[in-house]
């Protein structure tokens, strides 16, 4: 099984780059890509930009690579209650390739932040709109308080009850048939 994981911003120091690197290693037996969204940094879409110059190659790459996958593992980074510039921008120019961006493929979708809310707001955007957008929803999971829950020293969930939930909803993507 090939996943395809990645969080939903250009940060590079992103917590929820941190949160997804520790998921994906909660999955056992799956070949597993992280992919940085800044490899398909693209100018502002534009109905205009659209017409005058066509869907850039990026788009076209971010759709192609995430045909390649059996199952997508993303977290949500949220600015301002929404989704971050970089993903939305990604996002809605590859839509314009086809609306299921996600093309139909299996899905765990997980958030944090340093608040209490785990950027909840943006997760629960991104879970209600999976289905219109391609996605196989199978779980998904906000992590609150990143900084007090995540031992950056060993790259770990602190504690245990959280960890062991996490793997619970990362689980959904190994229990799928190869």
């Amino acid at each position: 099984m090939k996943i395809l994981a990645f969080a939903a911003t250009n940060s590079t120091q992103s917590i929820n780059r941190q949160l997804l690197s520790y998921a994906s290693t909660l999955i056992e037996n799956a070949d597993i890509e992280v992919l940085d969204i800044n490899a398909y940094e693209m100018p502002l879409y534009s109905s205009d930009r659209e017409a005058e110059h066509g869907i850039p190659d990026e788009a076209h790459r971010f759709y192609r690579k995430v045909g390649t996958a059996d199952a997508l593992l993303i977290s949500f980074a949220e600015h301002n209650g929404s989704y971050t510039a970089a993903y939305k921008n990604l996002y809605d120019w590859t839509s314009r390739i086809d609306t299921k961006v996600y093309q139909n493929k299996p899905t765990v979708m997980l958030s944090t932040s340093p608040g209490a809310g785990g950027a909840a707001n943006v997760l629960a955007t991104a879970t209600k709109s999976a289905p219109f957008f391609g996605a196989d929803l199978k779980a998904s999971m906000s992590v609150p308080s990143f900084y007090d829950q995540f031992d950056a020293e060993s790259g770990r969930i602190r504690d245990g009850d959280l960890g062991n939930k996490l793997r619970a909803t990362v689980s959904h993507l190994v229990a799928l048939p190869a």
